[in-house]
């Protein structure tokens, strides 16, 4: 019987990292066994918020830069290590075994994601004066953005914050709500509206916390633990910005608006992965010592079950997660590889944290491992740079435009 061939057909599905990025995860995670979680275990060195002090967070990131392992998401012109999203996500998820972990490396949000944004589209001029004191960690920063109703949440068009041009300057009239980290930053980006353009009518400035013409109305409590700064109101009723504070352009503020929100919800999902880690280990070690009923809690399918759900799931949170960081990094815009991630991973962590206490019992409840912190902390996710509800819009919209093939794979050359 004649055979017939066929030619030999190149699929490029690579998963591999280089060693270079194995090699520095490896660090991160030796760093955060031997010097991160040992703080974490000091409740005395946390600050009255949930998060480290002040001292022991200083101490730390000193000893992070002395051994290189300081913003890694910055080119090294900016004081960074230049990592690649691919990278970041490798080394983020590392460093998050700690609930300490990124900002320790200079990594967490805000400062971040706005460093990022400063670095993209910031002036040279305009870097040297608000992006290198945060890259240097002499100072932290917020975005401000969101505003009580009826002003903008996940919708920008509603925002009632004005930028009205006086001579040179722009005065602003308005308020901000739930600014994380407002009350301990000194460096601020702040969306306004400076027309009823709805494509080209909102503007972002930068302004510094001395300038007149603002104060934070309140720190706003939280079910959960706090970012540095907490979650604050701001009302604006003056504040002058001069014309070389805007960053981009007078009416490209949407387009800085999704500059750092597309890589910030990414690397929050990294950050995250790293937490239900942490759960799944914290989880894994109690059921396979703890002992009821004539067996270890390990040896019982249901927890079985439970375990090897959530390593699944975990799995599925990271080829999203990396899915997305490839496509930014080959230049594409990632908006819904980035909404699947999001809402894969951030209800992911409240099931991890979920999962993990009910493995521990009382344990879990109690505060003798951080699993409680951590599902307080978890709630946010499905709130934060955009509800669930929201990203499954942005895919549904995908999906009438692009019908069947909205699942595809990309051609290669």
């Amino acid at each position: 019987m004649e055979v017939t061939s066929f030619p030999t057909y190149r699929i490029d599905l690579d998963f591999t990292i280089s060693p270079e990025i194995a090699v520095l995860r490896d660090r991160i995670a030796r760093f955060v066994d031997q010097d991160v979680l040992p703080v974490e275990a000091d409740r005395s060195a946390w600050d009255p918020h949930e998060n480290i002090g002040d001292e022991a967070l200083q101490t730390l990131r000193q000893k992070a830069r002395q051994e290189g392992l300081w913003c890694l998401q910055l080119s090294p012109e900016a004081g960074g290590l230049g990592l690649t999203k691919v990278g970041m996500a490798v080394c983020y998820e590392a460093m998050n075994r700690s609930i300490f972990g990124p900002v320790v490396f200079n990594s967490a949000a805000p400062d971040d994601g706005n460093m990022m944004v400063l670095e993209k589209l910031g002036t040279a001029g305009q870097k040297a004066r608000w992006l290198a004191p945060i890259a240097d960690g002499a100072v932290r920063s917020a975005f401000a953005m969101t505003e009580p109703a009826p002003g903008s949440g996940s919708d920008p068009g509603m925002m009632q914050t004005w930028a009205r041009r006086n001579g040179d300057d722009y005065v602003i009239e308005g308020t901000k709500w739930f600014i994380t980290g407002a009350e301990g930053a000194a460096h601020f980006i702040l969306i306004a509206r400076t027309s009823d353009d709805t494509r080209r009518g909102h503007t972002a400035f930068l302004f510094h916390r001395d300038d007149p013409g603002w104060e934070i109305i309140r720190r706003i409590p939280i079910m959960g633990p706090e970012e540095h700064g907490g979650h604050c109101e701001l009302k604006f009723n003056g504040l002058r910005i001069p014309k070389e504070n805007i960053l981009l352009e007078e009416g490209r503020g949407l387009k800085v608006t999704q500059t750092p929100l597309g890589p910030a919800r990414i690397t929050h999902c990294m950050r995250w992965l790293g937490l239900a880690k942490r759960c799944v280990e914290i989880a894994s070690e109690y059921a396979v010592r703890r002992e009821g009923f004539g067996m270890r809690l390990a040896e019982r399918e249901s927890v079985q079950m439970m375990l090897g759900d959530l390593a699944m799931q975990i799995e599925v949170g990271r080829m999203l997660v990396m899915k997305a960081a490839w496509e930014i990094d080959r230049g594409g815009f990632a908006q819904r590889e980035v909404s699947m991630a999001k809402i894969q991973v951030a209800n992911l962590l409240s099931k991890a944290a979920d999962v993990a206490i009910q493995i521990n019992g009382a344990r879990g409840y109690s505060k003798d491992t951080i699993l409680e912190w951590i599902y307080r902390y978890a709630r946010q996710a499905r709130l934060v740079d955009g509800a669930d509800e929201v990203h499954k819009m942005v895919l549904n919209r995908y999906l009438e435009k692009e019908g069947k093939d909205f699942w595809h794979w990309e051609v290669g050359e």
